[in-house]
């Protein structure tokens, strides 16, 4: 995408939420559903459409995990990394992801098929360890169970 086009769409997502209350958020979440990510060369154009410092914007969307600087895999696989799921095997659940990826967390196999993250908590507590699949939850994951649905996931983007 040129650089002209790049702009032409983010000032189109600016000014679909700029008389929003807050509007940096909304704008970036915007911005995030329309390319699936807010990259580094979208933060000066957002600072100048709203008067704002660069710094500012690259702080905000760094600051939350779910802002990403580039595209995500076709399955994005979050493993609950919280103390109840870490109770009931999380830890070696996430062990098991990024040996068989061959990538660590938060990170993307290098052919665009799998993101691997962390987060630290999905609310599912009492079906621990849990992990989300392409925004669907599953619970009570082993490796075997976690492999099988990541397959199925990849077959199905």
């Amino acid at each position: 995408m040129t650089p002209d086009a790049l702009e032409q769409r983010v000032r189109a997502v600016v000014d679909a939420h700029r008389g929003d209350r807050g509007a940096l958020l909304p704008i970036l979440h915007g911005l995030q559903a329309e390319f699936g990510y807010v990259s580094h060369d979208m933060v000066p154009i957002v600072a100048r459409e709203l008067n704002l410092s660069r710094a500012d914007v690259h702080g905000v969307v760094t600051f939350y995990h779910d802002f990403r600087p580039e595209p995500a895999g076709r399955t994005v696989v979050k493993i609950c990394r919280a103390e109840a799921c870490q109770s009931v095997g999380a830890e070696k659940l996430a062990e098991h992801a990024q040996q068989v990826f061959g990538v660590k967390l938060g990170q993307t196999t290098p052919d665009g098929s799998v993101t691997i993250e962390q987060v630290f908590c999905l609310g599912n507590c009492a079906l621990g360890p849990a992990a989300q699949i392409n925004g669907r939850m599953y619970g009570k994951l082993d490796e075997q169970r976690l492999d099988r649905l990541i397959r199925n996931a990849e077959g199905n983007a």
